[in-house]
């Protein structure tokens, strides 16, 4: 039997901000995106070293006994394009009692994956001045897969000031969440410059240098801009 290997960057064992409960986060190599605001541009050419399942089990076991009320976020990257080690690694994770959950841009839809895992964070990518239409014809074929698969999905957004936070960009967002209602969010995450020196240590320039972070304002205005003008609880 042919041993099967994934092209992993990095671990972080320990996170609060991917998932419920403290979690080990695997972030993948390879991306079939190339988002302006990439925060992780390390993981987006498929370098990194490889692991089989087994070497990966073994390393997130070390941290069990912290998560209890977490897990394992899969995340990159593009987890999904690396379908078969994730299914693979959800399931030995499921042996010993973890909880799995990807984080993915959405445009990849492997449902034997899907199937298998406890949870999505789908990261909407708007920054295009998406409309509705564009958004559902994005979005759909996953969000019907995980659906059928009663896989639960939190919608998430980076928000980024005078990119995509205006009228027409949140009704967008609230249009998808309304066309599929069993997903939860959407969870607005502000846009962050911490990455900057990734992409100097890389010999890449920063498409989005030149916007501003989003505050605490932003988000807030945000909120009750996809709740219709109410405040969030």
């Amino acid at each position: 039997m042919t041993v099967c290997k994934a092209r992993i960057d990095s671990f972080y064992h320990g996170s609060a901000l991917d998932g419920e409960g403290l979690r080990s986060v695997i972030f993948f190599s390879g991306c079939n995106l190339r988002c302006p605001f990439c925060h992780n541009p390390e993981t987006l050419f498929g370098s990194g070293s490889e692991y089989t399942v087994e070497e990966v089990v073994k390393k997130v076991l070390r941290y069990k006994t912290y998560y209890k009320d977490g897990g394992v976020t899969l995340s990159g990257g593009e987890p999904m394009m690396q379908a078969e080690f994730c299914a693979r690694l959800t399931d030995a994770l499921h042996d010993e009692n973890m909880n799995v959950i990807a984080e993915t841009n959405g445009t990849v839809t492997d449902e034997p994956l899907i199937e298998r895992l406890d949870g999505v964070r789908l990261d909407v990518k708007n920054f295009g001045g998406e409309s509705e239409e564009t958004l559902g014809e994005r979005y759909s074929a996953f969000l019907t897969a995980c659906e059928k698969h009663g896989t639960p999905v939190t919608l998430t957004n980076v928000l980024i000031p005078e990119v995509n936070d205006g009228e027409a960009a949140i009704a967008a967002l609230k249009a998808l969440k309304t066309a599929f209602p069993f997903t939860s969010g959407v969870e607005f995450l502000p846009f962050r410059k911490l990455c900057v020196n990734k992409y100097a240590e890389l010999g890449l320039r920063y498409p989005y240098e030149d916007k501003r972070e989003a505050t605490r304002a932003d988000l807030t205005a945000a909120i009750e801009k996809f709740n219709g003008g109410q405040s969030a609880d």
